[in-house]
């Protein structure tokens, strides 16, 4: 069924989506993060009068706008590419999908614009805790925004709340909250916001280290890697207890993901955990299990005993998923693509009914997509069928940048919490600062943080694939049927505004840091 997609189109319309996703997020942690930073500092100003703490959130401040104003414009792009790439996504999910989207800027993003103005512009125009209700509120409203974004995401990886409408060939939400308060869900925004929190963290204490380092400012680069340390150990340990959490949800709800973070080919029980490792080659079409590393340092049991909390716990393996294991009661793929080519085969039998009005016929056929049994055996398998003449192995996702994505996330993180404390432990004994290579360790770590986000949106979006909805929407059946040569115009457009957008926002921010706070 795959042949009449045309695959260029597929892969620039991918590439397209993924350099703004990817551009998007540059902007977004830091603001989401460094927002409730601002908030804290002003807080501390109000409640002590201290005008340090005022210059110090001033400066902050500063940084946040302009970091937000790029974030903005390249997420209005993100949402115009549901439209102009990706229409028959829209289609299928948009009474799901759009649900969200809307709450998002109905709610959150005229919050969140209508409150920074205040923000901004308001010192000395109002009262000191009013000016500090809408620094808080524009915080808030920043990371509403992220709530809906993340909860449609959580969706397209756990399709839940929803029933097929055969009539309409589209999905319909039957349970918002079923939808808004999926574990999924609920884990990914947690997960993505302390990240982010951690990010602005790293953020504030490498550059407050940089100007450490030239012993420009002290007092006010000492108080601020106070605040963002705290911030940043309390963000860090959150950010590893919500990612462990979201690793026994992708084993459960995603566990090609899961092997494929692994690289995990052969299911086991007290199953190691690769803490580090090289590939040899690349390893994404199997059979070849016994040969993907290079090197590599294993956890005994650890992979077992984060999954299932238990070493005994079997942890399925991507042939396992690929070629089934009867044992664990693991359907292959093979049967899953026959069966979702019934589900797609019922429902283009039910159309043709209805187009030559054979009443009887077209009720048989609708009656199906209304039986639970059915729905479990066939529908539930209904993106499989688009590969009806495929190879199996063309299921599997990219092994190799899973697995190197998710190990640098994970090594990252633990950087981050280390850096965290020990600049928070110094900094209570008013030592941070006597030593310079500590100083210069932060400040190298500053682009590290972005690394470590972007990683982690690897692993998350190229481990789904090739499914933009979880097993029931292939990313190839999801496109605009458009000319190939029309997303590529825009992608090469794209690219280079984008590196304006960063060329400027690089010069404008370091612009400003070099400036520093204002004088007293």
């Amino acid at each position: 069924m795959i042949e009449s997609f045309d695959t260029s189109l597929v892969d620039w319309s991918r590439g397209q989506f993924a350099l703004t996703a990817m551009f998007h997020w540059l902007f977004v942690p830091l603001t989401l993060g460094l927002s409730f930073i601002v908030a804290f500092m002003e807080t501390i100003y109000v409640r002590t009068g201290d005008l340090e703490w005022k210059r110090i959130t001033r400066f902050w401040m500063k940084v946040f706008g302009i970091n937000f104003a790029i974030g903005v414009s390249t997420g209005i792009i993100l949402e115009f590419e549901f439209g102009t790439n990706w229409s028959n996504y829209s289609w299928f999910v948009g009474d799901i999908f759009g649900a969200p989207l809307a709450i998002e800027g109905i709610m959150a993003f005229f919050m969140e614009s209508t409150f920074i103005a205040i923000m901004f512009f308001g010192w000395n125009k109002v009262s000191k805790r009013f000016h500090l209700t809408a620094t808080w509120l524009t915080a808030v409203g920043a990371n509403l925004s992220a709530v809906w974004i993340l909860v449609a995401n959580a969706w397209m990886q756990d399709p839940v709340g929803t029933r097929f409408n055969p009539e309409m060939a589209r999905n319909e939400m039957t349970s918002f909250w079923d939808v808004f308060l999926s574990e999924t869900a609920v884990n990914k925004f947690m997960h993505t916001i302390t990240s982010s929190f951690l990010l602005a963290s790293v953020f504030v204490i490498a550059i407050s280290a940089w100007f450490l380092l030239r012993n420009r400012h002290v007092l006010f680069a000492k108080r601020s890697t106070v605040i963002a340390s705290v911030f940043g150990v309390i963000a860090a340990i959150a950010t590893i207890f919500t990612g462990d959490t979201s690793a026994r949800i992708i084993a459960r709800e995603q566990p090609m993901k899961f092997a494929a973070m692994e690289a995990l080919y052969e299911g086991q029980t007290h199953a190691p955990l690769v803490a580090i490792g090289a590939m040899r080659t690349d390893t994404t079409m199997v059979p070849n299990p016994r040969e993907e590393f290079i090197f590599k340092i294993e956890i005994p049991n650890a992979l077992s005993y984060m999954v299932f909390l238990t070493p005994s716990g079997f942890v399925s393996g991507i042939n396992d998923l690929v070629y089934g294991n009867e044992e664990q009661g693991i359907l292959p793929y093979q049967e899953r693509i026959d069966r979702g080519a019934v589900a797609i085969n019922t429902l283009k039998e039910m159309k043709r009914a209805k187009d030559r009005g054979d009443e009887a016929q077209f009720t048989a056929m609708k009656a199906k997509f209304e039986d639970p049994q059915w729905l479990e055996e066939y529908y539930k398998y209904f993106g499989y069928g688009y590969y009806k003449d495929q190879p199996v192995e063309s299921l599997i996702p990219n092994v190799k940048l899973n697995f190197y994505a998710f190990h640098i996330m994970v090594i990252l993180g633990g950087h981050f919490l280390i850096l965290s404390i020990v600049a928070l432990v110094l900094s209570m004994k008013n030592r941070w600062g006597d030593k310079k290579w500590l100083l210069w360790v932060a400040l190298l770590t500053l682009p590290l943080p972005w690394i470590a986000s972007q990683a982690g949106w690897v692993v998350a979006e190229v481990g789904r694939q090739p499914w933009v909805v979880y097993e029931l929407m292939p990313t190839v059946a999801a496109v605009t049927k458009i000319s190939p040569g029309a997303v590529q115009l825009t992608f090469w457009i794209f690219l280079v505004t984008f590196m304006a957008l960063f060329i400027a926002e690089i010069k404008i921010l370091t612009a400003q840091i070099k400036k520093g706070p204002e004088e007293k």
